[in-house]
């Protein structure tokens, strides 16, 4: 991929037959390169202009340590066109995942007509947001669930290099299946890649079919400097 492609371009390049291999083997999958330095420093620039509806001191809430910030309508760039690329490309899946969980919910094949239905249910606020981590700073375990309809997947961005940015901060999945313990994951991301998961379930095989796992994420303390993400939710907030 090189600087000069738009987002579109970018997220329609990336290999989606292996990212839709890694989801359904391990709940998760990364883009690598999804955005590039120069994208990810614009963003980072973002965080103290006026382009937010809401401010989160996550200490005050037990979320952990750190804070964040959720993006107002007019979602500003990179994030206007992110959101309904990726969510072009994962809506198929979505469907397929809930088809074999018995869910009834379907998905547009636009991202408009999906936030169409949000807002009719009184979801009417939009879920990306930045987030930053400075030392000490961490995410607690947690699903991203704001309403009746939620998409299943989301994605974040890790707009900061590790190792010359921050120290620490991984990213980390639980999974919980029938009977079992959970199951962690550490996942190794570099600045400008995407880690797309599963927002609160994933089918997985059983000799039944299908049955569900539970999927949890979070951010591990960060020993030195400041990690910035961004998070791209689909679903919108009550």
């Amino acid at each position: 991929m090189t600087g000069s492609e738009t987002l579109e371009e970018r997220t329609a390049g990336l290999d989606w037959p292996a990212l839709e291999a890694g989801l359904g083997e391990a709940g998760y999958a990364v883009a690598r390169g999804l955005l590039t330095p120069e994208a990810c420093e614009q963003t980072i620039g973002l965080y103290e202009s006026a382009a937010f509806r809401s401010h989160v001191v996550m200490g005050r809430h037990g979320y952990g340590q750190g804070e964040y910030k959720y993006f107002a309508d007019p979602l500003p760039e990179p994030v206007a066109s992110l959101r309904p690329a990726l969510y072009a490309r994962l809506a198929p899946l979505a469907n397929r995942w809930n088809a074999a969980l018995g869910l009834a919910a379907r998905y547009p094949d636009d991202h408009a007509d999906f936030r169409r239905r949000c807002h009719e249910a009184g979801q009417t606020r939009p879920t990306p947001l930045l987030l930053r981590y400075g030392p000490g700073d961490y995410n607690r375990l947690h699903q991203d669930l704001y309403g009746e309809h939620v998409f299943p997947i989301q994605v974040a961005v890790l707009l900061s290099e590790p190792g010359r940015d921050f120290t620490g901060g991984e990213f980390v999945l639980t999974e919980q299946r029938a009977r079992m313990q959970s199951r962690a994951e550490v996942v190794d991301l570099r600045q400008g890649d995407a880690v797309i998961f599963a927002v609160r379930e994933r089918p997985v095989s059983s000799p039944r079919g299908y049955a569900r796992a539970a999927m949890r994420h979070g951010v591990s303390r960060v020993r030195s400097g400041l990690r910035h993400t961004l998070g791209v939710i689909f679903h919108d907030a009550a």
